[in-house]
């Protein structure tokens, strides 16, 4: 049983009990219920091995209600074990100028060093498995997105688990455009630097044609003068997150 629902549903005992006729609780009331907010350091147990991640939680959280998720999947620079180093680069830094942006919370697992995501798929389950068991997510509300390795794994495990996002956005990645079919159902919106040295932009240009050609609705931002870390600009780009939590699943 998830934590969020059986806090709720003492709540609603405690209050029908009482006599009251709502089931509404505050913010503050769900803070000081013990229910920490900001960037919460969390573990979990992959094979036989303890993985550190983070979950990014807003201050203003009430298990009583469902919340969007965000999936970050960071770049090849931040794996690591000390489960931090994700949230130093592209969203993290993000949520911390614009924390009004990002009413929603933020998985943000850690892959080991050494690996790519294709080999850490268990690592992002695991990590997402948990988050949805300790929090109240509304599951048509989940969205995905990663930067350099992680772009290339948002496309690869969007396309894999089409049916879960609702939306997906990869900035400076590429993927397999024989995946377009799987993606076609789902709103992405991709992003890369124009003249970046280290994945060429036309990994992603190759993914939005082939995405086109497959009937999808895609948006693609290729940005002048701008190198690898075309994430910086994404991710301060209001309505790129404005645009993440209007996404539904199901929903044109």
């Amino acid at each position: 049983m998830r934590i969020a629902a059986s806090f709720a549903a003492l709540l609603v005992a405690a209050l029908t009990l009482g006599g009251c006729a709502t089931t509404a609780m505050s913010s503050k009331a769900a803070r000081d219920a013990g229910i920490a907010t900001g960037f919460i350091n969390k573990s979990m147990t992959v094979g036989d091995e303890e993985r550190a991640y983070v979950v990014y939680v807003p201050r203003n959280y009430n298990p009583v209600k469902k919340w969007p998720l965000i999936v970050f999947l960071h770049g090849a620079g931040e794996r690591g074990k000390d489960g931090m180093a994700q949230t130093e680069v592209g969203i993290g830094t993000s949520i911390r100028r614009h924390v009004a942006w990002f009413s929603c919370l933020v998985l943000m697992p850690q892959c080991p060093s050494g690996k790519w995501w294709d080999a850490a798929v268990a690592d992002i389950d695991a990590a997402l498995a948990q988050t949805l068991d300790e929090y109240t997510i509304d599951l048509d509300h989940i969205t995905l997105t990663g930067l350099s390795m992680g772009g290339f794994a948002a496309w690869m495990y969007g396309a894999a688990n089409a049916g879960r996002f609702a939306a997906l956005m990869p900035i400076c990645g590429g993927g397999n455009v024989e995946d377009a079919a799987d993606l076609a159902e789902m709103p992405i919106w991709a992003f890369h630097g124009a003249d970046d040295p280290v994945v060429p932009p036309q990994k992603s240009r190759d993914m939005v044609e082939a995405v086109e050609a497959a009937g999808g609705r895609i948006r693609y931002t290729e940005y002048e003068g701008v190198g690898h870390d075309s994430w910086v600009k994404a991710y301060d780009e209001r309505g790129a997150i404005q645009w993440l939590l209007k996404q539904r699943r199901g929903k044109t």
